[in-house]
Formats: structure tokens, sequence, C-alpha cells
């Protein structure tokens, strides 16, 4: 329906071109030309003048004393204001039959009114530097429309034109608007008859003019797509559906495409490895430094938004990659490898010889099949408890048995911009954490909202494997007590060093007081 009645326009005005009224174009170009030089000077020497030229005002008088002067609507064929109805309709009472008949129309009107005027208000705070109130907005228009209603009025909203009109000749305060209403009041009461002659071409005109700021915007459309792609391809959706659908529909559209970027936004974040910089306890976006120092064996990754089901495993990819191993995978090799260390001390082919794995032959190909039952197994805890010491894993094993090693001790998450948790991502987070410690990795969770811990607590989170003791207040209280435990990291870290001495008594008596538990807040 909107296509049609956009080609029913453009139709008429490319057959109806050559039928112009010539006088109407002429005074509309020379209308549009004065307001426009006029507006130009106003903007700039508004520091010199005490109040800006009226140049509509004065254009509207001029132009309805040369209409009348001069018979344009006679002699001319000009379309003009005509005849103006004089007073108001006599108050009366809603009909509340009719209700049902008009809701369907009515809602959609006044959502549209509503945004329509709300971001005719956003427009002009931003450029004059306030705040307004989306529901003392609503409640305005609410009680003009149920005291307009008993006139008979128009269901009232934010016109464009008369909004640009009014800011471009100076209207900033709740005066202005009183003002135009008792002009309004006086015109419709009292000196209608003298708007008769005004041509319709002027209004046009000046209403186009007055909405050059409005119609410019278009020019921002190359610098957005620049600085903003998802907010470009909004702003670009929402136009074309307004104009190919209607406003109704367009804005409709256009929340849509809102809704959909706000999703995909939380969904793929741009998650970061932050490191410290060099001489301080700030830790930022290693891709962002140069200067930056990461100690050996840790890694600080940041998740910079809320966790929950639909970018849960979002999260577990970029952690992976960020780490750069699979603790799953890992653990599943080194059961495998736990499992055939046992076949062979159990056949016999591997002794213990100061304290060392010893092998006196490689791993058979059947014991690597045998090994393969019960992959249920492979996912828990590495059970040593049988064996007399303590595999290290990152050495090279006896038997061509062969495990990824890993050079990662501790993980620190940022979880300060972690706003809350769902129950999947909870869960997800729980499995995640289990699979780093299974590994042997250190995992530190630092600026977590007190919300959250009390979550965690209320939802069973901790065990023995996921203790409340990897919470830290702060990033750096992390880094430090990680320093303090593994000397070898710092060693390699000179600059900080200095950091680890001058504040190891600060984060001591810090962690004696912060260690959440189950009642501590923080």
């Amino acid at each position: 329906m909107r296509l049609q009645e956009i080609q029913d326009t453009l139709e008429k005005i490319f057959v109806q071109i050559t039928s112009t009224n010539i006088c109407d174009l002429v005074t509309s170009l020379i209308i549009m030309v004065a307001v426009f030089v006029v507006k130009e000077i106003n903007d700039r020497y508004k520091a010199k003048l005490p109040v800006p030229i009226p140049i509509e005002v004065i254009m509207t008088v001029v132009a309805c004393g040369v209409s009348y002067g001069f018979d344009f609507k006679t002699l001319y064929k000009v379309d003009v204001v005509g005849h103006i109805p004089l007073g108001y309709e006599t108050p009366m009472a809603p009909d509340v039959e009719i209700f049902q008949e008009t809701a369907m129309e009515a809602f959609p009107m006044a959502i549209v009114g509503f945004a329509v005027a709300f971001s005719v208000a956003k427009v002009y705070s931003v450029k004059h530097d306030y705040t307004i109130d989306g529901n003392q907005e609503l409640i305005a228009f609410g009680v003009s429309n149920i005291f307009g209603a008993s006139f008979k009025s128009f269901a009232a909203s934010t016109a464009l034109s008369r909004s640009a009109v009014q800011e471009s000749t100076g209207g900033k305060t709740q005066v202005a608007g009183l003002l135009s209403a008792i002009i309004v009041m006086i015109v419709t009461l009292a000196i209608g008859f003298l708007l008769e002659p005004l041509p319709r071409s002027v209004l046009g005109a000046v209403v186009l003019v007055n909405l050059k700021g409005m119609l410019m915007q278009v020019t921002e459309v190359p610098y957005l797509w620049r600085r903003d792609k998802p907010d470009c391809v909004v702003w670009l959706v929402t136009c074309i559906a307004s104009i190919f659908l209607g406003l109704d529909l367009g804005l409709a559209v256009g929340l849509g495409i809102e809704l959909i970027t706000v999703v995909f936004r939380a969904q793929f974040p741009r998650c970061s490895v932050l490191a410290n910089i060099n001489g301080t306890d700030i830790y930022k976006d290693r891709k962002d430094y140069h200067y930056i120092n990461e100690p050996e064996g840790v890694k600080i990754f940041r998740i910079p938004s809320p966790i929950f089901f639909a970018n849960i495993e979002f999260f577990k990819t970029k952690l992976t990659e960020a780490i750069g191993f699979s603790p799953l995978r890992i653990l599943r090799k080194r059961n495998k490898a736990l499992r055939s260390i046992r076949k062979l001390l159990k056949k016999g082919d591997m002794e213990w010889t100061t304290g060392m794995l010893t092998s006196s032959s490689a791993l058979k190909e059947e014991d690597e099949v045998e090994g393969r039952d019960n992959k249920e197994d492979l996912d828990l805890p590495v059970n040593l408890k049988d064996l007399p010491i303590r595999i290290d894993w990152n050495r090279e094993l006896p038997a061509n048995i062969s495990v990824p090693r890993v050079e990662l001790h501790s993980l620190v998450l940022d979880f300060a911009a972690v706003s809350f948790l769902d129950i999947s991502a909870l869960k997800g987070l729980k499995t995640m954490l289990k699979e780093l410690v299974r590994v042997d990795v250190e995992v530190y969770i630092v600026a977590c909202d007190t919300y959250i811990l009390e979550k965690l607590h209320a939802c069973s989170f901790f065990d023995d494997e996921v203790r409340p003791s990897i919470f830290y207040l702060t990033l750096h209280d992390a880094v430090l007590a990680i320093l303090e435990k593994h000397p070898e990291a710092s060693e390699k870290s000179s600059h900080l060093e200095k950091v680890v001495t001058t504040a190891t008594v600060h984060y001591r008596s810090n962690r004696e007081n912060t260690t959440p538990g189950p009642e501590t807040k923080f």
C-alpha cells in the first residue's frame, strides 16, 4: 500500500510537471533563498545579534500582503490558505461506543507519535545540552490528548517543521510554546481571516528550509559507517523502511533491527587478553600497547559483557584461543597416558628408577586399543594416588607416551564488566573451571560483582575443585598473589619485582580481610 502511494506521488509529480504554476514556483524560490540567507546570517552572527531575525514571520507577512495586493488567487490561480473557521468546538464527553472501532488505529498512532516526539526531543537535548525524561513526555502527551479530544481536536504530537522553526528563531523554554499557543489562539479566534490570501507554497518553502538540519543528516552516513557500522545499518534500514512502509512500520522495523544488533553485540563481544603496562599496576589489552609485560605462565582474560546461554560457548571458544589449548583435550590425553602407564607397570614393562619412570619397551598397539575403553573416565580428574611419585606432564614420558605440554600455570578472569550470569552460563562456567583445574591451571576471578557472588553461593557453585578463594578484589591483587606463589614468573619480569616487593605487605593485609566466603560481601 505504501509503495503504491509513493508510485502514485512520483507519477503525479513527473506527469504534471509541465503544468507547474510559475507564480507558485517563483514565490517558493524567493522565500527559500531569503529564509536560507537570513538564517545563515543568524547562525554566523548569533553572538552579536541580540535576538535572531524572525525571517519566517517577516516573509509570511510580506507574502500575505503581496498575495492580497496582486490578487494571486484570481490572476495566477495560486492555491492559498483560504477560509479559516473562527472559534472552537463545543466540548463533549468521549463516545465509549467507538473505542472498540478505533483501538487498532489509535494504538500504533500513539506509539508513532510518542516515538517521533521523543526522537526530536533527544536531537535538541543533545544540541542544547539538557536532559529529558521519557515518562514526563508520555504523561504530557496523554494529558494534552485527553483534554484536546474533548474539543474534537486532532491527536497531538511533535511537528518536525514547527519544532525546527521555533528552535531556529531562538525559542528555548516553555515561554516560546506559551507564546505560540497564544498567537494560534488569537489567530483562530479573531484574525484568522488575515492569513486567507497566504499562498500554501510559502508555508511549504518555510518548512523545507527549516528542515535543512534534519535532511542534511544524510551526509553523516559515511562518518557513522566509519565509526560504528551496526548503528549505521540501523539508521539506513529505519530510514528506508519508513519511506517505503510508512512511519509506523518503519519504526517497528528499526526497533527490530536495533534489538538484533544488541543481541549480536552481547553474543559476540570483543574479548581481550590483558597485560601489565610497564611500571604501573594498570592492565590493558596487549594489542593496544607496545611497552607491556606478561608474566610467564600467566594469562589475563577479560570478559566484556554479561554471560548467558547465548554466548557461553562463544566465551569458551575465545578462552581456548587465548590460552592456546583445550583443557578437556589435555585432560583426556593425560588420563589416557596414565591408563597406559598403569598397564605397563602391571605387566612389568615399566619401573621406577631414582624417582623417575623408565620403560624397557615402547607402548604396544594392543595397549593403545585397550586403553580406548571407558571413555567417560577420561573426563575425570587425574588420579595419581596409587603411584609413588607425581608425574611431571611437561617432561618427556617413557614408552613413547606423548602428552601435549601446558606452559600455563595461572589464568585470571576479569569479571569487571560481567553484570549477570544465568543458570546455563553458570553451569558452563563451572565446567570450564573444572577442566582448567584438572590440568593443573590455577584460576583466579577478579572484580566480581557482589550480586553474582551471592548467586554463585545460592546455586551451590563451589565444591572441592572450585573454591571461593579463587575470587580477588582487584586484578593487581590476583597478579601479586600469582607472582608470590610462582617466583620464577616474576624473575623474568624485572619491572614487576619492584611492584611485588613494595606491595606484598599491602596485598597480604588486604587478602586476609577480603577472602570471600559464604557471608562475605565486597
